[in-house]
C-alpha cells in the first residue's frame, strides 16, 4: 500500500501544477478577453414587440454602439408580461457583455411596485445599469370640447365635478400611473376607464367619447398640432422642446412632480468592470453626438446619455417613486 500511494504522489503534484498554471493563465487569459471586448456579435435584448417605442430606442443603441465599437450589435426582440419575459431572460443570462438589455420604466421600476405577482427578478439586485439613454415626458391632452383651457382650469374643474371626469387609461401603463400620481398629489377624484391599448383610448379622446388621458408625447403631437387635442400640462422637470408652450405640472403649483418614460442600457449583474466602463464609454460619446441626438429629439424625447452611476441612482428612486404610487393607489396588475 504504501509503494501505491509513493507512486500516486507524482501524479496528484504534476495535477496540482497544472491546475496553478491553468490558474494563473486564466487571469491574463480574461484580461485579453476583456480589453478587446467586443471581439464578436453583440445581442441587445428588447423585451418589447417590434415596431413599437422600446425597439426604436434598441435600434438607435445598437446603430450608434456598432458605430462607436466596430462589432455588429443585434436587437433581438423578446416581448411578454409587460416586458418581465425578455428581462428575466437576461438577468439569468451570462455576464459577459454580449448579450444585454434595454431596460425601461415599466419592466425594471414599475413592476416592483406590485405585490403579486412578483417578477423573477429584481433590477437592482440582478443588473448593472450602464446607461440611461432618453426620457419622454407624458402629455395631458384633451378633446377641444372640454372646457378647460390649461391645466390650472383642469384641476380647478375636476375639483368642482367629483367623479363625473372621465380619463382614458391602459392598466399601469406610464400614462395610467401619472394620472394616479396627478390624482395624489392634487387631490381629484377622476374615474378611468380601462383600454387595452393607447390607440384605441387616444381615438376615443380625439371622437369625444372620453375628455381626455395623459400618454406619450410622441403619440399626440402631430394631433396637437392639428389643433385636434390640446395640451395642458407635460410630466417633465422640464418643459420640452417640441411643446416649448406647455407648462410642467410642476411649474403649476406641484414643484416635486415630475413623470417620464425612460430607456436605457443594462447588463447581468456580474458583467466585468472593464465592459461596462466601456459601454458606458460608448453610450456618453456616441449619444452626445449632434446627429445621434437629432433623431430622438425629433420626436420629443429628451437625450440623457448618463453615467452608470447616475443610472443606477435613477432607477432606485424611479423604483421608490412607482411603489408608493401603485400602493397608495391600490393598483394591481391584469
Amino acid at each position: 500500500m504504501k509503494a501505491l500511494s509513493s507512486r500516486r504522489q507524482p501524479v496528484q503534484k504534476r495535477q496540482l501544477i497544472a491546475a496553478l498554471a491553468l490558474g494563473l493563465l486564466a487571469g491574463p487569459m480574461a484580461a485579453v478577453a476583456q480589453s478587446d471586448y467586443p471581439n464578436r456579435p453583440v445581442k441587445i435584448i428588447v423585451p418589447f414587440p417590434a415596431g413599437g417605442t422600446s425597439d426604436i430606442m434598441g435600434r438607435a443603441i445598437a446603430e450608434e454602439l456598432s458605430k462607436q465599437l466596430k462589432q455588429p450589435f443585434v436587437v433581438e426582440n423578446k416581448a411578454g408580461a409587460g416586458g418581465a419575459i425578455g428581462t428575466e431572460l437576461a438577468a439569468k443570462s451570462t455576464p459577459d457583455g454580449y448579450t444585454l438589455l434595454l431596460s425601461g420604466i415599466g419592466s425594471n421600476a414599475v413592476i416592483h411596485g406590485f405585490s403579486s405577482p412578483k417578477p423573477n427578478y429584481d433590477s437592482m439586485r440582478d443588473f448593472v445599469h450602464i446607461s440611461q439613454l432618453a426620457a419622454g415626458p407624458n402629455v395631458l391632452v384633451v378633446n377641444p370640447a372640454f372646457p378647460a383651457r390649461n391645466f390650472k382650469e383642469f384641476v380647478a374643474y375636476a375639483k368642482s365635478h367629483p367623479g363625473k371626469v372621465d380619463y382614458g387609461q391602459v392598466t399601469a401603463s406610464s400614462g395610467h400611473l401619472t394620472t394616479e400620481y396627478l390624482k395624489q398629489v392634487a387631490g381629484l377624484h377622476m374615474v378611468g376607464i380601462a383600454y387595452k391599448g393607447g390607440a384605441p383610448a387616444l381615438t376615443d379622446v380625439l371622437a369625444g367619447q372620453i375628455p381626455l388621458m395623459f400618454t406619450n408625447q410622441d403619440a399626440v403631437l402631430p394631433h396637437v398640432k392639428a389643433g385636434k387635442l390640446r395640451a395642458l400640462a407635460v410630466t417633465s422637470a422640464k418643459r420640452n422642446p417640441l411643446y416649448p408652450d406647455v407648462p410642467t405640472i410642476a411649474e403649476s403649483g406641484y414643484p416635486d412632480f415630475s413623470a417620464v418614460s425612460w430607456t436605457g442600457l443594462s447588463a447581468p449583474k456580474g458583467t466585468p468592470r472593464e465592459i461596462v466602463d466601456k459601454l458606458e464609454a460608448a453610450m456618453v460619446k456616441g449619444f452626445n453626438e449632434p446627429a445621434a441626438r437629432q433623431k430622438l429629439e425629433a420626436n420629443g424625447f429628451v437625450v440623457v446619455a448618463s453615467r452608470s452611476a447616475d443610472f443606477t441612482k435613477f432607477v432606485q428612486e424611479e423604483i421608490n417613486r412607482w411603489t408608493k404610487v401603485i400602493q397608495t393607489s391600490g393598483l394591481k396588475p391584469e
